[in-house]
């Protein structure tokens, strides 16, 4: 029956019958969906959470009494999201207010996970779609490396790439300016210039045409160099025109060697290789439709995962083949072994651990002497190492956490008081857990989260919530101020005086949330350094999260977090994800989280496992159509 006609009998007062079984089917479960949540999870809501987000003046500024019903609930999901997160890690309700059991926790969680979400891991699901996404410096110039042979110094001097999700390789943010495009010529014509007097790239390219100077010869030159720098093969119409540049010098007089040099750099600011792109495939009638990108485009979705850089010859040869998706774990544990694998962390480890902001930092040298730039480096190396350690004897990601070594040279072991290590040599050293013992514990990351005169224990509590658990906190309010440096206004301990100048409400949730988890680490200066006393007041590094789970000092603080392992777990995989596939994670991508989690959690938390299975899920693989326009 027409829409239109059944409209019309419903007005009328006509017979309900001829409704269509789908529109009674939608309403009974829409029926369904709001009973659940007024028989089940409002009364939970009223009964453990009103009390504080209720009344006139709801704590965070946030009211649950607002959501009468269930589709209330589905208008803002970031809310119940938050909401879900909360109860999941047990910060709320806070400490000293009645909890909800499991049992009663669960019918929340899970009625945010399917009604509020409304995200059905049984069904077909939204791989989502990448943007199309230009290199950022630090692929362009191993890329560069790799493709020609030459270390290439100017990327430098490219504009600093945007930053999205915590990371530089976000298609969305990684845009092409004007001034980035001149940057761009120049680098082709310099590139160029320096890779033809290299034997390697003289022998690979030239020598073919010096031989034999023919058309036949120079167009195979070309589609050769062109196949790599694009990763893909070169279409005939393209080599015939990219060769049209060889003809043009001969018409000229000049050497085919100067065409082919023109035919190079055109490469060389070409999108295709300045870009990485992935072509839609879906059929004209389902625009929306979900497609396997095809084996070069995984190819470069590997490469630049792991490497940094453009697929080799082994993975272009595989995709070819169409071999890769059928031998994909022994490309990615070969690839894994690969020394460019290093790329893996220094780019994603240097971005999770924010280790490349540690070159900007400045403490004030007169309270911090021993903050020298050979000092620096070590704590830099000893990050790097230490997560390349977990990576290539395939560890547990838990090890973040806690481990019972690390890595120091002379300079690094002086400042962190272990004797016995000599020379600029990084030496793996044991540790017993008193001080120092995994990430969180290292002079990079405490000189990380610290300001230039003094710690910060807001900036370290605040570092774990966003790093290690994922559940940062909102920003704080435009009149929240800052801590007064000068001590006639406030007196005592950092401590004591953050604790005076901490009176708003609106703040002090977030920073029950932030604080004590800053506090466990003031045994440590502002550059990583262990002491006992902050000036003349001794050091207190007590503290409770809002659960009530109490600690003192930097070892019970790794026990709750190694105890806080399923919110490690889920932002690693989640910060791993995003670098990987080059966006940001959606709520359609929950259910591969989830999978990813569960996969690790069978697994010992191996790192290689949750690499992967990343290379294998549905998002690093598949593609959706942009649908209709």
């Amino acid at each position: 029956m027409p829409r239109y006609a059944l409209l019309l009998l419903v007005l009328v007062g006509g017979a309900i019958a001829p409704l269509p079984s789908a529109f009674s089917q939608n309403s009974a479960v829409a029926a369904k969906k709001a009973e659940a949540f007024r028989q089940s999870v409002a009364p939970l809501i009223a009964k453990y959470c009103n009390q504080c987000h209720g009344g006139k003046r709801p704590k965070g500024e946030l009211s649950l009494e607002q959501f009468k019903s269930d589709d209330d609930a589905r208008k803002q999901p970031g809310v119940w999201d938050k909401v879900a997160q909360n109860l999941r890690s047990g910060d709320m309700p806070p400490a000293g207010k009645p909890r909800p059991t499991s049992q009663e926790q669960q019918i929340i969680t899970s009625w945010i996970d399917k009604h509020v979400a409304q995200v059905d891991c049984t069904k077909a699901r939204n791989p989502g779609r990448v943007t199309i996404r230009r290199l950022n410096r630090v692929e362009y110039k191993n890329t560069i490396r790799d493709l020609v042979g030459i270390e290439f110094k100017p990327a430098e001097d490219f504009p600093a790439d945007d930053v999205g999700y915590g990371f530089d390789n976000i298609g969305d943010v990684l845009t092409l300016s004007p001034l980035l495009m001149e940057r761009y010529l120049e680098a082709a014509e310099r590139i160029v210039e320096q890779a033809i007097k290299t034997p390697a790239f003289r022998e690979r390219y030239l020598s073919a045409l010096q031989k034999e100077k023919s058309r036949g010869t120079a167009a195979k030159v070309i589609e050769g160099f062109a196949r790599r720098a694009y990763r893909r093969p070169a279409t005939p119409d393209e080599v015939e025109r990219l060769t049209g540049f060889i003809r043009l010098a001969r018409q000229n007089g000049q050497e085919p060697i100067v065409g082919l040099k023109l035919a190079f750099k055109a490469i060389l600011v070409s999108p295709h290789f300045l870009f990485r792109v992935e072509v839609d495939r879906s059929a004209t009638d389902r625009p929306d439709a979900v497609f396997a990108i095809n084996e070069f485009e995984l190819a470069s979705r590997l490469s630049y995962f792991l490497w940094s850089s453009m697929p080799d010859d082994a993975l272009l040869k595989a995709a070819q083949e169409i071999t890769l998706r059928r031998d994909l774990v022994k490309q990615v544990e070969r690839m894994m072994r690969d020394p460019k694998a290093s790329a893996f962390t220094v780019n994603f480890a240097g971005q999770w651990l924010q280790l490349r902001n540690l070159r900007d930092l400045t403490p004030d040298p007169k309270l911090f002497p021993a903050y020298t730039p050979a000092l620096r480096e070590a704590m830099r190396r000893e990050s790097e190492l230490f997560f390349d350690t977990i990576v290539k004897e395939d560890r547990s990601i838990l090890g973040f956490l806690d481990a019972d070594f690390t890595f120091v040279n002379e300079t690094l072991a002086k400042h962190y008081g272990i004797a016995g290590v000599k020379g600029p040599e990084f030496q793996r050293v044991k540790l017993d857990g008193a001080q120092r013992g995994g990430v969180l514990t290292q002079a990079s990351i405490l000189t990380l989260t610290s300001n230039p005169t003094r710690t910060s224990p807001v900036k370290r509590g605040k570092w774990i919530l966003e790093n290690l658990l994922g559940t940062p906190p909102p920003p704080p309010p435009p009149d929240a101020g800052e801590l007064p440096e000068d001590k006639k206004q406030l007196t005592g301990s950092l401590r004591q005086r953050m604790e005076q100048h901490r009176s708003k409400a609106i703040c002090a949730s977030c920073h029950q949330r932030m604080d004590p988890l800053g506090f466990a680490l003031e045994n440590y200066d502002g550059i990583g350094a262990w002491r006992t006393k902050d000036g003349k007041f001794d050091i207190d590094p007590a503290g409770s999260l809002p659960s009530g789970q109490a600690f003192n000092g930097p070892r019970e603080l790794r026990i709750v977090l190694k105890g806080k392992a399923d919110e490690f777990r889920r932002c690693f995989t989640e910060k791993l994800l995003t670098y990987a596939l080059g966006r940001g994670l959606e709520a359609y991508d929950k259910c591969t989280v989830d999978e990813l989690c569960q996969v690790l959690v069978r697994n010992n938390d191996r790192l290689s496992t949750l690499i992967q299975g990343i290379v294998k899920s549905e998002p690093f693989q598949l593609r959706k159509g942009k649908g209709k326009t």
